[in-house]
């Protein structure tokens, strides 16, 4: 059985041909009938394929985020732990000790930056920034009809397999 390049290329052949103006009409109806065959014997093998592998696909999707949301448990039950020894050492006072097989210690983490809700920041602390453009709402202006010299809807095709 021939690949879909090889498909490809004899149907073009058969093309040319046409417009060359030299060709059989019977020749030429039985090659493509027997062009298409191998055409739709490849899609179904090509369809078969792309399923499997979107299955696996939305498998793997699946996979990632059941570990993503494990990932994230833990991180939270790691900082509940760190949280409730920290408060339990403060309450205690004994802030700094020793085990057969750790050494703890309250410390001082870096200091954050919290904006204070509703000032004015200076400009000097402020970064300048491109315009961003709003797609969006380009393409919202251009599918209600309106012209622009700037931008256009481009329409492509795609195979859809049922």
């Amino acid at each position: 059985m021939s690949n879909i390049y090889e498909i490809t290329g004899r149907f073009l052949q058969v093309q040319e041909l046409m417009e060359s103006g030299e060709y059989d009409e019977e020749m030429l109806e039985t090659t493509l009938e027997c062009i298409d065959c191998e055409l739709e014997e490849k899609a179904d093998g090509y369809a078969r394929i792309i399923r499997n592998m979107e299955a696996t696909i939305a498998g793997l999707k699946a996979e990632e985020e059941r570990l993503s949301q494990r990932r994230k448990a833990m991180e939270n039950g790691v900082k509940g732990l760190k949280e409730n020894l920290l408060y339990a050492m403060q309450t205690t006072g004994k802030t700094k000790f020793k085990t057969e097989l750790f050494s703890f210690n309250v410390q001082k983490n870096p200091a954050k930056l919290v904006l204070v809700e509703g000032a004015e920041i200076p400009a000097e602390y402020l970064i300048q920034q491109e315009p961003k453009v709003d797609t969006a709402g380009i393409k919202a202006m251009l599918k209600a009809g309106a012209a622009c010299d700037f931008a256009r809807l481009e329409q492509t095709e795609g195979v859809r397999i049922r």
